[in-house]
């Protein structure tokens, strides 16, 4: 089984598959405080809680936007698996050994998650897609049918601009981001939902749109939506194709295929004699 970790700036999801199967998932609070000994601990409970024996584990990937976390995932799945894990990112890609091409100006800088989503895209929709991956930043991610990343856009995420709302006023208090019902609100929580949501989903809406006018290529892109957030403002998304809340665990899954693929052949290269 694999073990798949996708770090966020907030959120580290991780995803557990049997084969192409995501058999089970979890969300976690980024913490870059935390220890290897207290991340070891926290993944062995999570892989009790979902009845997987330890040495079922054999492989492990992961892809991070937080360097300080990163070493802390990576010492403490070797504790807790005895796995080494394989990092998805931008370096693979440029030296070829993932599936995925980043014709951008500076693809060193292009995030992992970004490229796991690529891989998704290119192994699994097989079409030219748009992913909105909603989290600390929405990011929208232009991808074509080959997997080439090509582009794609930055803005502040939901919880990000709703944070920075509750910071510099003096008399709104924060809540939690959810379902606001009427966009006409008569209380100043429900004022505050209908903004942030609202306001989100047609932003999301009018970036894809002109995402979409500025496609350059005939066929028309599929748009996905990834992310913690993806299910509740997809609701209000008239642009939106259809949500996958663990596409970058699923981009992960097919990196670590195409990595290890890629070190069997190179074994079997070495092994085979010179004639």
């Amino acid at each position: 089984m694999l073990l798949a970790f996708d770090i966020g700036n907030t959120e580290t999801t991780v995803g557990i598959f049997a084969g192409d199967r995501l058999r089970a998932h979890f969300r976690l609070t980024t913490e870059a405080q935390r220890t290897a000994d207290e991340f070891a601990v926290l993944l062995r409970s999570l892989l009790e809680a979902a009845t997987i024996p330890l040495r079922q584990i054999d492989g492990a990937a992961f892809c991070s936007v937080v360097p300080p976390a990163t070493p802390i995932l990576i010492e403490a799945c070797r504790r807790a698996t005895g796995v080494d894990p394989l990092s998805i990112d931008a370096i693979a890609a440029i030296e070829g050994r993932l599936p995925v091409t980043l014709p951008v100006d500076e693809p060193l800088t292009v995030g992992a998650d970004r490229v796991a989503n690529a891989l998704a895209a290119a192994a699994i929709v097989k079409r030219d897609c748009i992913i909105v991956d909603i989290g600390t930043a929405t990011t929208y991610d232009c991808i074509t049918a080959e997997g080439s990343f090509f582009g794609g856009v930055i803005q502040p995420g939901v919880r990000t601009s709703a944070a920075t709302l509750f910071q510099k006023t003096a008399q709104l208090p924060p809540i939690a981001i959810s379902d606001p019902g009427s966009v006409i609100a008569t209380n100043t929580e429900a004022c505050i939902q209908a903004g942030v949501v609202y306001g989100a989903a047609d932003s999301i809406d009018g970036i894809v749109r002109r995402i979409k006018l500025e496609w350059p290529r005939k066929e028309e892109p599929v748009v996905i939506a990834t992310g913690g957030l993806a299910k509740l403002l997809a609701r209000y998304c008239s642009e939106i194709d259809q949500v996958e809340p663990f596409f970058t665990l699923e981009g992960i899954r097919v990196g670590f295929e195409a990595l290890t693929a890629d070190r069997v052949a190179a074994k079997k290269r070495m092994r085979t004699p010179k004639s």
